[in-house]
C-alpha cells in the first residue's frame, strides 16, 4: 500500500512539473495583434524618373513574441489588395486591373515568418514566404523592434516595429509597363500592435 502510494505521490508530482513547465512556455510568449490605425504598408516604385508612393489601407496580423528571445518570434500579415491607395482614383483602378494585381481573382497578399535571425541589438533578418497574385515567394525583410512597453488604456501592453523590404515585381506576376515603371518595389512597413487579451 505504502508502494503504490508512493507511485502516486511520484506520478502527481512530475504531472505538476510538466504543467508547470507548459505553463512557463506559455508565459513566454505574447501575441501582439497590429492595430491598423497606427500602424502602415507603404511601398514606391520608379515612374519613369521620380518615384510614385503608395499604399494599402486594409491589413490584418500578428506577432508572436518572445521577449526574452525575439529571434523565437514568428509574424503573419494578410494585406487587402483592393485598398491600394497611390492618392489617384483612375491609377488605383487600374493597378486592381488584371494589368497589375488583378484583384479580383487574388484578393491578399500574405506573408509568413519562417526564421527570424539576429543581426544586431535590436534588429533582424526575418525570412518568410510572401504570397501575391497567386506566386509565392521567399523573401527576407529588414526588421527593426522598436520597444515594448504601456500603453495609455491602464493594462494595456504595446510594441513597435519597423520593417523594409525590395520585391523584383516580375518575380510575382505584376510585369509589363517596363519603359514606364520600375522593376525594384520598395516595401516600408510601420507597426504598432498590442497584446491581445
Amino acid at each position: 500500500m505504502t508502494s503504490a502510494l508512493q507511485t502516486l505521490t511520484r506520478y502527481f508530482s512530475l504531472t505538476a512539473i510538466v504543467f508547470s513547465l507548459l505553463a512557463s512556455a506559455r508565459a513566454a510568449s505574447e501575441t501582439y495583434v497590429i492595430d491598423r490605425v497606427h500602424s502602415s504598408v507603404g511601398f514606391s516604385i520608379r515612374h519613369f524618373f521620380s518615384k510614385v508612393p503608395g499604399s494599402f489601407t486594409k491589413f490584418e496580423g500578428a506577432i508572436v513574441v518572445d521577449r526574452e528571445h525575439l529571434e523565437k518570434s514568428s509574424v503573419e500579415v494578410t494585406i487587402d489588395i483592393a485598398s491600394v491607395n497611390t492618392a489617384s482614383i483612375k491609377r488605383d483602378d487600374h493597378l486592381r486591373s488584371p494589368d497589375f494585381f488583378d484583384a479580383a481573382k487574388f484578393a491578399s497578399i500574405t506573408f509568413k515568418s519562417k526564421s527570424w535571425k539576429k543581426t544586431g541589438e535590436a534588429t533582424f533578418d526575418v525570412t518568410g514566404d510572401l504570397t501575391l497574385k497567386g506566386v509565392t515567394k521567399e523573401v527576407v525583410l529588414k526588421v527593426r523592434a522598436l520597444g515594448f512597453g504601456p500603453g495609455m488604456r491602464p493594462g494595456s501592453q504595446l510594441s513597435g516595429w519597423e520593417a523594409t523590404t525590395t520585391l523584383q515585381r516580375s518575380d510575382f506576376g505584376v510585369a509589363g509597363f517596363d519603359k514606364m515603371l520600375g522593376e525594384d518595389v520598395d516595401v516600408h512597413i510601420n507597426v504598432e500592435a498590442g497584446v491581445k487579451a
